[in-house]
C-alpha cells in the first residue's frame, strides 16, 4: 500500500525538482541597475505587440538555458515601464540589447532560442559595436530622457483621469493643462531673472569706474594745445625751406600778379 504512494509522489514532485530554471526577470525603474553587473539579455516588449508575442516562446526557450550559459536573461514592458523606454530610446518592438559589464550592444540578429545561444555561447557580441557612453543607460543624458518620458506619462493619466474619471470634457483638459504650462512659465521666469541678477547685476548697482580728476583733464587740453603748437611751428618751417630752395621770396608771385593787373 506504501509502495503505490510513493511512485505517486516521485511522478508529481520528481519532474519539478528536475526542472531547469526558466524564469525570465522582470526589469523595473527599481531594479534596472542590476543589469550593469554581469552578463544580460534584455528584451523590451508591450503585450499588444504581434512580434512581441511571436517571440515570447522562443525567448522563454532561451531563458531554460541562462543559467548553463551563466546569462541573465529579463524582459521589460514598456507600457509599464516609461522611464525605461527613454532611458534605453526604444523605438521599435522587440528591441533586444545585450549588456556585459554595463557595456551595452544592440542585438541585430535572428530571434531565434538557438541564435541567441549561439549569440552568448560562441561569443559573437564581441564583433557588435558597443553604444556610446553618452547614450548609455545611466548616463546624464539618459536620465533626463528617462524623467522626460516618465512627465509625458503623468500628463497622459492625470488627462486620462480627468477625462474619464471627473468627466471634463477634452477641450477643457486642454485649458487647464494651457494654464498649468503659462502658470509654470511665469514661475520659471522669475526664478531665472532672479539668478541672473544675482550673477549678472544691472548697471546701477556695479561699482562705477574710475573718475580722473579736473585738473588732471585741464593738462591733458594744454598740453594738447602745446602739440598742435609745435606742428603748426613745424609745418612753417618747411614751408620756409621750400621758399628759399627756389629762390624766391614768398610774396613774389603776389607782387608780380598785381603789377600786371595795373600794367594792363
Amino acid at each position: 500500500m506504501a509502495l503505490p504512494i510513493l511512485c505517486c509522489l516521485l511522478v508529481i514532485f520528481l519532474p519539478a525538482g528536475l526542472a531547469k530554471k526558466s524564469d525570465v526577470i522582470e526589469i523595473t525603474d527599481d531594479n534596472w541597475r542590476d543589469i550593469l553587473e554581469g552578463e544580460w539579455m534584455i528584451k523590451f516588449y508591450a503585450p499588444w505587440c504581434p512580434a512581441c508575442q511571436k517571440l515570447q516562446p522562443e525567448w522563454q526557450d532561451f531563458a531554460e538555458w541562462g543559467e548553463d550559459l551563466n546569462v541573465n536573461v529579463a524582459k521589460v514592458d514598456v507600457t509599464a515601464q516609461p522611464g525605461l523606454s527613454g532611458r534605453f530610446v526604444i523605438t521599435a518592438l522587440p528591441t533586444i540589447y545585450h549588456c556585459k559589464e554595463g557595456v551595452f550592444r544592440k542585438y541585430q540578429g535572428s530571434r531565434t532560442h538557438k541564435d541567441f545561444i549561439s549569440f552568448i555561447n560562441e561569443k559573437e557580441w564581441e564583433a557588435v559595436e558597443p553604444m556610446s557612453t553618452w547614450f548609455g543607460p545611466d548616463s546624464l543624458l539618459m536620465n533626463a530622457m528617462s524623467a522626460l518620458f516618465q512627465l509625458s506619462m503623468w500628463i497622459r493619466q492625470c488627462h486620462n483621469y480627468i477625462v474619464e474619471d471627473i468627466g471634463i470634457p477634452v477641450w477643457g483638459s486642454y485649458i487647464i493643462f494651457a494654464l498649468m504650462t503659462l502658470v509654470l512659465g511665469l514661475v520659471l521666469g522669475l526664478i531665472l531673472v532672479f539668478v541672473a541678477d544675482c550673477f549678472c547685476p544691472s548697471k546701477r548697482y556695479r561699482p562705477q569706474g574710475y573718475i580722473y580728476p579736473k585738473s588732471r583733464t585741464s593738462e591733458a587740453s594744454k598740453l594738447s594745445e602745446k602739440l598742435e603748437d609745435e606742428q603748426s611751428e613745424d609745418e612753417e618751417d618747411d614751408t620756409d625751406d621750400d621758399d628759399e630752395g627756389t629762390g624766391r621770396a614768398p610774396n613774389m608771385t603776389r607782387d608780380s600778379i598785381r603789377k600786371r593787373a595795373v600794367n594792363s
